[in-house]
């Protein structure tokens, strides 16, 4: 009797967009993009500028309303994290580091629960994590820039998400911190989670990123990043978002 071969069972959809479209009034940012990224997936959008890379996100997110298609997010709301870029945030706002951080706790805890011992825990550990367990009380404005990631990344250890997606996480932070940083990363990934990760630096996403999103405004790869980053997908992609082709 021949053998019968085991059925082999990818991992079920964490977020799928089918024939999604994104953008605002006349200007289209994201066309018809198909597919999934799979729960426990670790994968880095990456494309040109212009390419709808933050847009998607906030898509995702539901801060932008799809213009056609859909996405469907496999997961409760509480279960979605998303750390913007840098430039996003207000760091003249007078609050402390150990604060800020806190905020990421915000909807497990509520607006009117203080924070009982093991969350006021939770935050310094998750300070201690990214390397500023000294720094809870110096005011935002004061950090650097590379302090100032460390901060958001501990504000996203708070969420305590299933799903995490960031914005330029590396972006003008020194070689040390995006290493430290990255472990992070991948600490969360081997715990499960699916992390979801625009970037520019290429090399950065063929060493840790096994999928990757190769985004023009349209998809032009979808798939293992070896596949997805070759000479040929990256120049079609740089020549869809210069207009060449559209």
């Amino acid at each position: 009797m021949a053998a019968v071969a085991e059925p082999t069972h990818e991992p079920a959809a964490a977020i799928e967009l089918d024939q999604l479209s994104l953008g605002w009034r006349d200007k289209v940012a994201v066309r018809d993009l198909s597919g999934c990224f799979r729960r426990g997936s670790l994968t880095a959008v990456v494309g040109p500028n212009g390419a709808g890379k933050s847009t998607l996100l906030r898509g995702i997110m539901g801060w932008v309303t799809p213009l056609a298609g859909r996405i469907r997010v496999n997961a409760s709301a509480d279960s979605l994290a998303f750390m913007p870029q840098q430039g996003d945030f207000d760091r003249s706002f007078p609050i402390a580091a150990r604060d800020f951080v806190a905020m990421g706790a915000w909807r497990r805890v509520g607006p009117w629960r203080g924070f009982c011992r093991s969350e006021r825990q939770r935050v310094e550990d998750a300070l201690h994590a990214v390397g500023l367990g000294d720094f809870g009380r110096r005011p935002l404005a004061t950090l650097s820039g590379g302090q100032l990631q460390r901060a958001l990344f501990a504000r996203l250890m708070l969420h305590d998400a299933d799903i995490v997606m960031l914005d330029e996480p590396f972006s003008a932070v020194d070689r040390a911190t995006t290493e430290d940083l990255m472990t992070l990363l991948m600490q969360w990934h081997e715990r499960g989670k699916t992390v979801i990760v625009v970037l520019h630096d290429l090399e950065l996403v063929r060493r840790h990123f096994p999928q990757t999103l190769l985004l023009a405004g349209q998809g032009v790869a979808w798939c293992d990043t070896e596949a997805a980053l070759t000479p040929e997908n990256l120049h079609l992609a740089r020549h869809l978002c210069a207009g060449d082709y559209l």
